[in-house]
């Protein structure tokens, strides 16, 4: 369960900064990203997301959103 769990957490710090950086609560943030398929992007690419500078993954992350659909930037 180990890596699980800290994916998990990743997840939900990554949501956290998300929310600050773009005006929203935890919940909107979440309900987007997960919306637009940023969730199973951060599953699938944990490995490499992880070790880069969060404020880079929040941009990234809006980035893949917006390609998806996202209006958020």
């Amino acid at each position: 369960m180990g890596k699980r769990k800290d994916i998990v957490e990743y997840i939900v710090a990554l949501i956290n900064e998300f929310a600050k950086k773009y005006g929203l609560n935890d919940a909107q943030a979440y309900k987007y990203i997960s919306q637009f398929n940023g969730i199973e992007l951060i599953e699938k690419h944990y490995e490499i997301m992880h070790t880069l500078d969060f404020s880079e993954t929040v941009a990234s992350l809006a980035i893949y959103c917006k390609r998806q659909g996202g209006e958020l930037i």
